[in-house]
This record gives C-alpha cells, sequence and structure tokens, in this order.
C-alpha cells in the first residue's frame, strides 16, 4: 500500500530541481484560446488538440466567433477530439456567455469562470493560473491524481479532496508550478503504465519507490 512523504520539503525541492519552469502544454496565443483548448483536452491527448486547435484558431479568432459558430461546423471542426457534440455545445455556451455578460473578456475569479458552460474546476485553474498568473487552487488532472498518491502527496480519491490536501501544505505560490511540474513528471517519467522508477530523477524523495517499479 502506498504511503505518505514524511518530507514533503524535500520532493518540492528535488521537483524544483529537475522542473524549475514548467509550463502549459496547450498551444495558445490568448486566454479565449486556452479556454477552448482546455476545455477539448478533456478525455484527449494535448497533442490531438494542439493538432486540431492549429486550424480552428486560424478560422475563429475571438470569443464572438465562437458564439456565432453554428453546432454542425464546429462539431466538424472538433471531431477527432472526441466527445465532440458536447464539446461544441460547451465552447459555444461559453463564449455566448462570455459574450453577454462578461464583455468578450475571460473573467478573472474562480467564481465567474465557473458560471461558464463546459468549465469546472480544473479548468478555470489552468486558465486563472497560465492566462492571468493567478493562484486561486492547484490544477488536478488525471496526472495530478496519479503522482500525488504514488509520490506519497495525498493519499485522497477524488480532485476535491486531493486538491484541498495539497493547498494546506504547499505554499501558495508554488500552486501553479507544482501542478505542470507534476503533469511534466508523469508524462515523461512516472506513466500510468510502466513507470520508469529505476531512472526516475526524483526516486530518494519518492515516499513509494518500491510500489510501483
Amino acid at each position: 500500500m502506498p504511503k505518505k512523504n514524511k518530507n514533503v520539503p524535500g520532493l518540492l525541492k528535488a521537483l524544483k530541481k529537475e522542473y524549475p519552469s514548467p509550463s502549459c502544454a496547450l498551444r495558445h496565443a490568448n486566454p479565449v484560446e486556452l479556454l477552448v483548448a482546455t476545455i477539448l483536452s478533456a478525455q484527449c491527448t494535448d497533442a490531438r488538440v494542439n493538432k486540431v486547435t492549429e486550424n480552428l484558431f486560424v478560422k475563429y479568432r475571438s470569443a464572438r466567433d465562437f458564439a456565432e459558430a453554428s453546432q454542425t461546423d464546429l462539431e466538424r471542426d472538433i471531431h477527432s477530439t472526441g466527445f465532440f457534440r458536447n464539446k461544441a455545445k460547451s465552447i459555444r455556451g461559453m463564449a455566448r456567455m462570455v459574450m453577454e455578460k462578461f464583455g468578450g473578456e475571460i473573467p478573472r475569479t474562480m467564481e465567474e469562470l465557473l458560471l461558464l458552460p463546459g468549465v469546472a474546476r480544473k479548468t478555470a485553474n489552468v486558465v486563472l493560473g497560465t492566462a492571468f498568473h493567478i493562484a486561486s487552487g492547484i490544477v488536478v488532472d488525471t496526472h495530478v491524481m496519479r503522482l500525488s498518491g504514488r509520490l506519497g502527496l495525498s493519499l485522497e480519491k477524488t480532485p476535491e479532496k486531493i486538491e484541498r490536501e495539497l493547498m494546506s501544505f504547499v505554499p501558495k505560490d508554488e500552486w501553479i508550478w507544482l501542478a505542470f511540474a507534476l503533469i511534466t513528471h508523469g508524462r515523461s517519467v512516472c506513466t500510468a503504465r510502466s513507470p520508469k522508477c529505476f531512472a526516475c530523477p526524483i526516486r530518494p524523495s519518492c515516499a513509494n519507490p518500491d510500489v510501483y517499479a
């Protein structure tokens, strides 16, 4: 059974040394593009999303463009990201509310972002942290969930509980960094299947180095 990490400062220091400046992998030029890309990333790889948005963001350049897009056209444009009907509906609804309620600008508070269709806490944290450098919480995606348990940062099972626990002991000025450091490490080393434990640069600080090897 995995156990809690008793040396969190050491683990954070090791992560910081290995990933001093991690960033969001979703390509975007502005907050609207980031929000759309994050909605598309649900149950889809960032690589696939980036491939789709390469053309999508040429065709749709603003919240108004997405608000005025037809459901059918947008479904076709994002089809390969999966769940395209719901995603198109969410993007159009989000864009309409941004236009009608927020003057075409993506809001900068968690409370306002959560009003938008298709936006839950994880998506809001991505947008606030990446687009506006506002640490309102910690992004908890599948990578952060997996690594929180493996590294012994949190043994909770839901994103909400994991986020609350991480926020309770990680300094606020490291919330944005931590999420992207864990995501980067989860993609490159601590993968879901066959994690590269013996080649892991932060293995000495891991609470469970032999559980997943």
